[in-house]
């Protein structure tokens, strides 16, 4: 019985894989003689050797890892541009390797886990995941998810590129179209809150008080209540973050001001 689940496994991935390369929905993301580098990590080989399947390309190097350490030693060793993290794992878990990795390296990460809770999947994107999966995944939401963080990562940048645009994280901000990203998708800013969000993310890792935010986006002197400031940074949180209550993005430091959070960069 066991062998023949597993068989009828394989069988559904070579299906997909056929049924991607028809339609027309395998294809090239990012052209060019660079080839792209994604990680995938996971203890169990099967879903590995899936996923290896499902996000193979001519212009893709496919690396794999089983364990965390293995993971640790592909990332400092590679220039990875996506990594799939698994949650629960010998050795070291996904966790531990995500925060580690996230001491020098900004590559979309997205984690994958058997898990449904809520707080579990809050508490990997405040340390650093880019997104997650639910096991067991489809094909085809794997191969978009992927696609779409390979897109905001490689086409509009992992760091600052220019006074027009800002990237950081899984925030990018297009200055001369007045849009914004998050994680590829676009969301509806009002003036006032693009305008704080493009202040902060111009200097990441500096705090500015209520009233200088007033001052730099509103072009006039703050008189009376600074409450105006604080309720459009709330509006801001609730459109950018994942989790308002616990933001990853736009922070306050109480009795000083607020601060875009900066990026680890590798």
């Amino acid at each position: 019985m066991r062998k023949h689940r597993k068989d009828a496994f394989f069988k559904q991935i070579l299906m997909v894989y056929l049924f991607l390369f028809k339609r027309g929905l395998y294809y090239n993301l990012y052209e060019g003689e660079t080839m792209t580098k994604i990680l995938i990590c996971d203890d169990e080989k099967d879903i590995v050797n899936a996923l290896k399947i499902y996000l193979s390309a001519d212009d893709r190097e496919i690396f794999t890892a089983y364990d965390g350490k293995q993971a640790l030693q592909i990332v400092e060793n590679e220039e990875i541009d996506l990594v799939l993290l698994d949650v629960m794992m010998p050795v070291m878990d996904g966790m531990e390797t995500l925060s580690r990795i996230r001491v020098d390296h900004n590559m979309p990460i997205i984690m994958l886990t058997a898990k449904s809770e809520d707080t579990d999947k809050i508490l990997g994107l405040n340390v650093g995941a880019d997104d997650y999966i639910t096991k067991p995944f489809n094909p085809l939401e794997v191969t978009a998810r992927v696609n779409s963080q390979l897109r905001r990562y490689l086409k509009l940048g992992s760091n600052v590129d220019n006074e027009e645009m800002y990237s950081i994280g899984g925030i990018a901000l297009d200055d001369r179209a007045k849009k914004v990203y998050v994680d590829g998708e676009e969301v509806n800013l009002t003036p006032k809150e693009f305008e704080i969000l493009k202040f902060l993310m111009a200097d990441p890792g500096r705090v500015y008080s209520p009233k200088e935010l007033y001052e730099k986006v509103w072009k006039e002197k703050l008189y009376g209540s600074e409450n105006t400031v604080a309720v459009h940074i709330r509006h801001l949180r609730e459109k950018i973050e994942i989790d308002p209550s616990e933001p990853r993005y736009v922070k306050v430091i109480f009795g000083q001001g607020y601060k875009f959070e900066k990026e680890r960069k590798r």
